[in-house]
């Protein structure tokens, strides 16, 4: 007896456990290293011609001379004109170190003014569980979506958002941020801290494509009855997309509403990176309202 009572608190603990599903691809510093690898093929290829010429004495057939030999040893042979060469050559180094000081400072500043401003968005929303369709979409964008190229994270973010569009009337709290960068640096790292908070919420990634590597967990949860299953989804999206991007707070269905179509309408050319992240991944797996309140406090209900 006892044998059969802890195989069900084993399969209970199986059910409840918080599955998640990742659809994941970046492209951060791919444009940047090409532009670093052209640049050096160049400058390695650029070999300097000599502007030292020289002559053959053609009647003696002797070996060359400088054409300038003369006049170079009459300028050694001053002692005046060498020093007044030191000192002007030494005059001119300090005003060319002085001037080119002042060129990198002034074109660092023009740098920093003008680096391209980046978003990263996030628009987060919980869902009642009885949306399932929802699960299977993202399954299916997951199974089959390009992971490694910009035109494939549009993809992504018009799929996610069209189905999420579909499941409206069951969204029942949503959150939205958006925070502008300068310079992929900062935005990568930011879009990396986003994504590792919301990971760190799953107990285990059970589908997984990410850079159009795919992972699948073959974990098989006991099947639960729908008293208990899936009581709430929450969908994640994360973006960072070129240029300075606007979301809504949300408040209501029809700002999730505008949200979801911003998102649909950045161009898949400025956009750099994009995740989407939901759980629970397992149509028999459960998140349950505490679960939801204690992993998303900051879900606001609409």
């Amino acid at each position: 007896m006892e044998p059969c009572i802890l195989l069900m608190v084993y399969h209970h603990h199986l059910a409840l456990a918080a599955s998640g599903g990742r659809i994941s691809g970046t492209s951060f510093r791919s444009s940047s290293s090409s532009r670093t690898a052209t640049s050096s093929y160049s400058k390695s290829c650029n070999i300097p011609r000599s502007s030292y010429s020289r002559r053959y004495n053609t009647k003696t057939g002797g070996s060359p001379e400088s054409s300038s030999s003369k006049s170079y040893s009459t300028h050694i042979n001053s002692p005046a004109r060498q020093v007044f060469a030191v000192e002007f050559s030494l005059r001119d180094c300090c005003i060319i170190i002085v001037t080119v000081f002042a060129i990198y400072l002034r074109l660092r500043r023009y740098a920093d003014e003008n680096r391209v401003e980046i978003s990263v968005l996030k628009l987060q929303v919980g869902l009642s569980g009885i949306a399932r369709s929802l699960q299977k979409d993202l399954n299916q964008i997951a199974e089959t979506a390009d992971t490694s190229t910009p035109k494939g994270f549009g993809h992504i973010l018009q799929e996610t958002t069209l189905s999420m569009l579909q499941h409206l009337d069951y969204c029942i709290s949503g959150y939205s941020s958006v925070e502008v960068k300068r310079g992929e640096d900062e935005c990568e790292k930011r879009f990396n801290e986003l994504s590792k908070e919301e990971r760190d919420k799953f107990d285990e990634e059970t589908l997984v494509n990410s850079n159009n590597i795919r992972k699948q967990s073959v974990t098989s949860h006991e099947v639960v009855s729908d008293a208990v299953c899936n009581k709430y989804i929450v969908v994640t999206i994360i973006v960072a997309a070129s240029g300075a991007h606007e979301l809504p707070p949300i408040k209501t269905r029809e700002l999730v509403k505008i949200a979801l179509q911003k998102l649909a309408s950045i161009p898949s050319n400025n956009i750099l990176a994009v995740e989407v992240l939901w759980t629970p991944q397992k149509e028999n797996d459960t998140l349950t309202e505490q679960n939801m309140l204690q992993d998303y406090p900051l879900l606001q209900p609409l």
